[in-house]
């Protein structure tokens, strides 16, 4: 028996499909192209799906969608990335179309179950992942199992409020002070914007960073720090046994990984810091697909 595993990003749509283990056997991928609606991205979904059907026996789908979501009711509810998808009871339209049950979860959540069952969580039984891309989010995996919380939300540390100070940075629907806003990639590029004039957004900042620039390093510096408090936050909180870190700042792991386990360590209970494990994600841009892949498991 096989699943089938979709990535819904903003840009493309990924469908893969995989063996009992977790394995890709086929991937397909085409444009998102979100403007035309969610009606042509599940006829989409749907084209590719009864191929598929008519060459492997499929018994279930997961789908990783940009959040806010429901993932309880299958429904997406307005992701900024998906404009003018408000409330669509994506599971109900996908199920109607190709007549196989169909898993709904937060793309950030997928990707955690990636990397706790497959990645760099492998064994561990209690896994915290967290992406800092574009924006900062998070999953948990407890022995296996996706902790989603009462309205599905754990993991969303993202709004974590990691300076209190009032007049901190308060990014579009976030609290002022919020991890996401100090810490993001996109929160890294402002920063160097406003103090050095870069225009090619946190990879500029990591440039010149890397050239030894002293005020790029303390933008780096300060979004390790924010980090760190959120991490530590994390450990207190769920206490795992690995945290996992992946999103695209982590391309330059070089300069973050070490001073960033390091800054986390003096925000820890000293009980806490011998046991602390943090590791980069290995699956890279694939975490989504291959999370998605493993929901109906």
């Amino acid at each position: 028996m096989y699943t089938i595993g979709i990535d819904l990003g903003g840009t493309n749509l990924r469908i893969g499909l995989f063996n009992e283990q977790g394995e890709i056997i086929e991937e397909h991928s085409r444009p998102t192209e979100a403007e035309k609606g969610p009606e042509y991205a599940v006829n989409n979904m749907t084209e590719v799906i009864d191929k598929l059907k008519t060459q492997y026996e499929i018994k279930a789908v997961g789908i990783g969608s940009p959040g806010p979501l429901n993932a309880f009711e299958g429904v997406i509810i307005e992701p900024p990335n998906l404009p003018g998808w408000v409330n669509i009871p994506l599971v109900n339209m996908l199920e109607e179309k190709i007549g196989l049950p169909v898993k709904l979860e937060n793309d950030a959540n997928a990707a955690a179950l990636a990397e706790a069952t497959l990645g760099a969580g492998k064994g561990a039984s209690s896994v915290f992942f967290v992406t800092v891309s574009t924006g900062v989010g998070g999953g948990y995996v407890n022995n296996g199992q996706l902790v989603s919380g009462a309205q599905g939300n754990c993991g969303e540390i993202g709004n974590m409020i990691v300076n209190p100070d009032p007049n901190a940075y308060q990014g579009p629907g976030l609290n002022k002070g919020a991890l996401e806003g100090l810490a993001s990639g996109t929160a890294i590029g402002r920063i160097g914007q406003e103090r050095l004039g870069v225009t090619n957004g946190a990879q500029g900042v990591f440039q010149l960073a890397e050239q030894g620039d002293k005020a790029a390093q303390e933008i780096l510096d300060e979004a390790i720090n924010y980090l760190a408090i959120g991490l530590a936050n994390i450990v207190h909180t769920v206490n795992p046994e690995v945290i996992v870190i992946g999103g695209g700042v982590m391309k330059s792991k070089d300069l973050i990984l070490e001073p960033l386990i390091e800054k986390t360590k003096q925000y820890l209970y000293p009980s806490l810091r011998e046991s602390f494990i943090l590791k980069p994600a290995l699956l890279d841009q694939k975490a989504g697909l291959i999370g998605a892949g493993l929901l109906p498991k």
